[in-house]
């Protein structure tokens, strides 16, 4: 009998180990497993919901996708899509991609395209294409934010009027004690290179700065938002969400973020309160890129 109960037990164990593992988990912000369904609900009470991204994400990109096909359905001609990963020198090409002037291979040629744009951006294009809904080319021109790293934010101030206008207005305010910039330069200093570049967290917050003045400038009342950047620039409501709640303190704003977890997936303790609902994926998940 004691053998039995011994086997039995051993079969047990093994078969919780062999259980089916989960291709992604929804939490809120406690933790607590929630619904699609729930998340969908939530976002329709926002104003802007933040889709917090791992960029090289399979999982995340589809839920993005569901979730803006979800949102078309339910307010037709009242969405607006944008991104991090269009700067706002590439406006133009990419409207005119919308409004089927020109085709892919131009846009590729005229803008700025990420090396995952075919098979994890392009989706989310082509439904604001197929449904008539803006999307917003809201970050920074990579070479700002290359002078910003390496001589500050008073460097902008040498720009022409013309290349401000990619830019939010000038001087850009920012808060060196935000527990986002602050980890970035102890990261930095971690590296044992030398003391840290104090305009190494600059340098993102000015990507953070001109994404929210240009959700400010192109969202209209009435209007939802959906917004795809990666994690960190939104996390902890942080990022771009610290400067749009400066520049539009009344938008009711809701933040998605993408995480990645051991089997069985769990959202850490130390990471309670990072978004409104966090997209738990396995860490091995397969990466696009």
């Amino acid at each position: 009998m004691k053998q039995l109960i011994v086997a039995i037990l051993v079969f047990v164990s093994i078969a919780a180990q062999a259980s089916d593992p989960l291709a992604y988990r929804l939490v809120d912000a406690k933790g607590k497993k929630t619904t699609y369904g729930k998340m969908l609900k939530a976002a329709t009470n926002a104003d802007v919901i933040f889709f917090g991204e791992l960029h090289n994400n399979p999982i995340a990109h589809w839920m993005q996708l569901e979730l803006s096909t979800a949102m078309a359905d339910q307010y037709p001609g009242k969405l607006v899509l944008g991104a991090e990963m269009f700067e706002t020198d590439n406006q133009q090409a990419l409207s005119d991609f919308l409004a089927g002037t020109i085709n892919r291979d131009s846009l590729s040629k005229a803008a700025r395209l990420w090396p995952n744009y075919k098979t994890d951006i392009e989706p989310l294009v082509v439904l604001a294409r197929d449904r008539t809904i803006p999307f917003i080319a809201t970050n920074v021109p990579r070479r700002y934010a290359s002078m910003v790293f390496r001589q500050g934010f008073d460097v902008l101030g040498s720009l022409s009027d013309d290349e401000k206008r990619f830019l939010p207005p000038l001087p850009i305010e920012y808060d060196a004690e935000l527990p986002s910039y602050k980890a970035m330069l102890e990261m930095m200093a971690g590296h044992g290179k030398g003391p840290a570049n104090e305009n190494f967290p600059k340098a993102q917050a000015i990507k953070d700065a001109t994404m929210a003045w240009f959700i400010h400038q192109n969202l209209q009342s009435g209007q939802k938002m959906i917004h795809f950047n990666g994690a960190y620039h939104s996390d902890s409501f942080e990022g771009i969400v610290w400067y749009l709640r400066r520049l539009r303190p009344e938008l009711k704003i809701m933040v998605i973020s993408t995480l990645e977890s051991e089997q069985p997936l769990r959202l850490p303790s130390d990471k309670k309160g990072v978004a409104d609902f966090v997209l738990l994926v396995p860490s091995n998940m397969t990466k696009t890129h």
